[in-house]
Order: structure tokens, then sequence, then C-alpha cells
């Protein structure tokens, strides 16, 4: 067999078998067949695309490149979630002790911001002492003493997508779906995700900005976990305005604390009861989702999802102090609030410019390593459908210098759009679910 032979017919629109796939993957990751073969045929991937049994065969041939976990011994089913990335998206933060608090383990491997994109890792960091670089071994002892850990990926966890990965970053074909897919759904599958809940974004904020590309996604990632034997369940829900008010890591942070205590958002905590409902069914702990609704809703009234949040903090050896007064939390030099200066229907918050602001503001990564600043970001204390007055609080700005600061005015006020005529709220979701 023969990289070269299997390109060409990847080139030639051919539906490549799993041998061919497996050899490819493993040549790769061994450094037997160079990037300039591996570029090729990625490109031949992103024009011509590949089958569900084919983005199936990656995904399985990228997950055993190196270690896959195996939960069956310690959980009676390792249930995870996964969003393709948004702005003010904190959902783990609230998601993962809830759900736990309902008697379902979770063990969460999250991943960093890069770009207008926030990462979980990130905001649960702005915890002083919070550990994110557990071992394997320590991910387990979590899983199985609390009921809950979030940590980051090991390298040994998929190495073949780490190194796909940073090829497609450079040769331009990030936007392949197959790819997206694989990466994905790899990730899951190596950390020993056997049933999954994926909150698909759709807009202007988002990976896929349109809602034929985020359904196509969905749809491939549903499949390659019936394929390979795992269940899935994607939720396509709007990206166009920030999800909840805050943007940034401490301030992200906050508003989950807030919602934990039941008084978050309202947008930000029914996205929430929606994921954790999906959770709660996959995982077996509910009949449909409206007994979902109900544990979740339960286990935050009673303060039981609160009180897990806290175990999962000082388990990790973060500074509970710092969630129980959040005040303690890492606060920007500068803060500003920023009026209305005329009034009028919100008609449009662009999402990428306000995280493109926060990563301005240094909140979030231009490029990888770049390093995170965790007091600052913003606050949006509107919504699209809101009538404003003049004179009413837009923003709240938190900078580190006083230029940063009205640079970021300057854009945030750019990025909303005004309507005379009343405007309708945009959807928390699109078209409900696929399974």
């Amino acid at each position: 067999m023969k990289a070269v032979d299997i390109i060409i017919k990847k080139r030639d629109r051919k539906v490549l078998s799993r041998e061919e796939i497996e050899f490819f993957v493993q040549g790769f990751t061994r450094g037997e067949i160079p990037d300039y073969q591996v570029a090729a045929w990625a490109m031949a991937v992103m024009l011509n695309g590949m089958t569900e049994q084919e983005t199936t065969d990656l995904t399985l041939a990228m997950a055993y490149s190196g270690e896959v976990l195996d939960l069956s011994e310690v959980v009676p089913i390792a249930v995870d979630k996964h969003s393709t990335g948004g702005v003010g998206d904190k959902t783990t933060l609230v998601v993962e002790p809830l759900v736990a608090a309902c008697g379902l383990p979770v063990g969460k491997m999250s991943g960093r911001g890069l770009g207008f994109s926030g990462g979980t890792l990130d905001k649960i960091e702005s915890i002083r002492g919070f550990r994110t670089d557990l071992s394997k071994e320590e991910f387990i002892h979590h899983l199985r003493t609390y009921g809950l850990v979030l940590t980051g990926q090991t390298g040994d966890l998929a190495p073949a997508d780490g190194k796909l990965y940073a090829l497609r970053d450079v040769t331009g074909t990030v936007p392949s779906i197959p790819l997206i897919a694989s990466s994905i759904m790899s990730k899951k599958i190596a950390g020993g995700a056997q049933a999954i809940v994926l909150d698909v974004k759709v807009g202007v904020g988002a990976f896929m900005e349109t809602l034929e590309d985020a359904r196509q996604l969905a749809e491939l990632m549903v499949a390659i976990a019936r394929l390979s034997g795992r269940k899935a369940v994607a939720v396509l829900s709007d990206m166009n305005q920030p999800l909840g008010y805050a943007v940034g890591n401490a301030l992200e942070l906050r508003e989950a604390i807030d919602t934990l205590h039941g008084n978050g958002p309202e947008d930000f905590y029914e996205h929430c009861m929606e994921i954790a409902s999906h959770m709660l069914v996959i995982g077996g702990k509910a009949q449909d989702l409206r007994e979902g609704r109900d544990l979740a809703e339960e286990a935050l009234r009673e303060g039981r999802a609160w009180q897990k949040f806290r175990t999962l903090v000082q388990a990790q050896g973060g500074d509970v102090s710092m969630v129980d007064h959040p005040e303690k939390l890492p606060v920007a030099p500068f803060i500003e609030e920023v009026y209305a200066g005329q009034e009028g229907y919100l008609s449009a918050i662009n999402a990428r410019e306000v995280g493109e602001t926060s990563v301005d503001l240094g909140a979030g990564r231009a490029k990888k390593g770049d390093p995170i600043d965790h007091a600052v970001g913003l606050v949006v204390h509107h919504k699209v459908g809101d009538f404003v007055h003049k004179g009413d609080l837009l923003f709240t700005i938190h900078a580190s210098d006083r230029s940063k600061l009205m640079q970021a005015k300057e854009r945030l006020l750019a990025a909303l759009s005004w309507s005379i005529a009343p405007v309708q709220p945009l959807p928390l979701l699109f078209y409900g679910v696929i399974q």
C-alpha cells in the first residue's frame, strides 16, 4: 500500500477502505508519511468529501493512534458534552455539576480558547490553584470519587488529530466538515465517552455560520457515534449574539456562579437546562426531556448543583473562597460603562465582533500559546429584540489599559444594529435536535 495511491483515489472521488485510512493515519502519526502528502490528501478530502463510513473509519483511526480511556469499570456510562464553540459559552461550568448532582457522573476533557471562541479551561483557571493538568490516573480517581472532573486533554489522546489539525491550519483545509467531525469525535472517543451531547452552534459567532453547514456537521457526528457503537444527540443552537451577558474568563465564571445560584441570564439558564436534560436522557437517568429538566431544576433549586461545583473546585486544588466570594476573582484595573446615544430596538449584536473585541482586550488568544488575562472582558446588557432608551446601559468594559478600553468601546458600538420597528428575539434553538 502506498500513500500516493490513497491520495489519488480520494482525488478521483473514490471511497477509501478502512485499511487504507488506517494505513494513512498510522503512517502519518509515526512520521513515515510526510506532511506534503498528508496536505494533498486533506485538500482532496476538503474538495471531494467523505462518506459517513469513511469519516467514522478516520475518526476511529485517529482515536486509536494513541491511548483510549476505558471508563466502563469506573462509571456505568461515560457521558460527555461538546460545544463547537461560541461567544459567552460557559455552559460546561453549570451543566457538569448540574448533571453530576443528579447522580450521573461526568468526566470532561475541555479545550482552551483560540480566536473569538472562549475556552472552558481558561475560564475555570480564573480560580487560583485550580488544576487542569490531571494525569489519567487522577482523572479516573476524581471521576470515581467525586462523580465529576474537568481537565485538559493529555498529549497521549488522539495524537494523530493534533498533528493533522496543525497541518490543516496552514493548508486551507480547516473548514472541511468530515475533518472537523472526525477531529471532534476522535477526541471524545479517546477520552472514553460512550454517550455524547453535541452543542452545534450556528450563526455569525460560530464556526458554522449557516444552518445548512451546521446541520451537515451535526448529522455526520451523530452518524459517527452510531457507526462506532456510541450514542449521540446534537442540538443546533443560536450564536448570532453572545450566550448570556458576560464575555471574558472571570466575568463568565461569575455568571456561571450566579446561574448555579438560580440568578443567571434567562437565555443562558434555558440553554443549560436543554443540554443538561439531553445528558440525563442519554445517560439513562431520565426517560424523556421533561423528566430530565425536572431533575435538573430540582438539583439547582436544592443547591446540590452548587455544592457539586464547590466539590469540583476543592478536589482540583482551587481556592474555593474565590467562588464562595466571587469578588475575590481577578478584577481589571479599568472598568467603564457605555451608554446608548440613541433609542430603538436592537436588531443585531454581532457575536463575532464581540468575541474578537474580548480577544483584543486580552481575554482570548489570537494564536496558540498567547497569554490570557483572566480579568478582562465585557458585559453586554441587552439582547436582540430589546427596546433601548437613550442613556440606557449598553456595555460594561473591563480592560487592562485605557487605550484598549477606548478601542473596545468603538468596536462594540459598531457591532450593534438598530431598528425603529419592533424586532423578534433570536431563538435559543433552530431545529431542535438530531439523533
